[in-house]
């Protein structure tokens, strides 16, 4: 076992749900010519499928956050944990109310910070899609009732609750 809680336990996992008695999630159908990066990433409804947030989008766009689904090993199970690829085909669970685990690329979250995602501009660390604590102009759209929970971990991942 090479897994040791030294300092603080990590915040969570990208996509999963945190607050499963609160959560209000539903199916929906993936589109493979436009797959998702990573779990816990939000996402739109764009000819009946849910896809990723793109560059240009507004925050009426945003439909809900893509569930990181359990078990998920990545295939051959030999990722680290939190780090496997979303499917490219099929139904997808889709947070449309709750809490959850999310990547944090840039700024500082807070209690009650808004949430962004970016839009345009894409820079290292700093994908299209990507969540974000900081405002960068119009590169990033706010997420309407979209909040952090807390201050993160050391590695990003922080929680958010978004349609509460």
């Amino acid at each position: 076992m090479g897994n040791a809680i030294l300092y603080r336990m990590a915040s969570g996992i990208p996509g999963d749900i945190s607050r499963q008695s609160q959560a209000t999630v539903e199916a929906q159908i993936l589109n493979s010519a436009l797959p998702f990066a990573g779990y816990g990433l939000f996402g739109k409804i764009a000819a009946g499928k849910f896809v990723p947030i793109a560059g240009g989008d507004t925050a009426a766009a945003v439909y809900g956050l893509l569930v990181r689904p359990y078990p998920t090993t990545g295939g051959a199970g030999s990722e680290p944990l939190g780090t496997a690829t979303p499917p490219t085909t099929g139904v997808a669970d889709v947070l449309r109310r709750g809490y959850m685990t999310v990547k944090n690329n840039a700024g500082t979250p807070a209690i009650g910070g808004a949430v962004y995602v970016r839009v345009a501009t894409p820079a290292a660390g700093k994908p299209i899609g990507g969540i974000e604590a900081a405002a960068d102009g119009a590169n990033t759209i706010a997420v309407t009732g979209a909040t952090f929970m807390n201050a993160g971990d050391a590695n990003g991942n922080v929680e958010i609750a978004y349609n509460i």
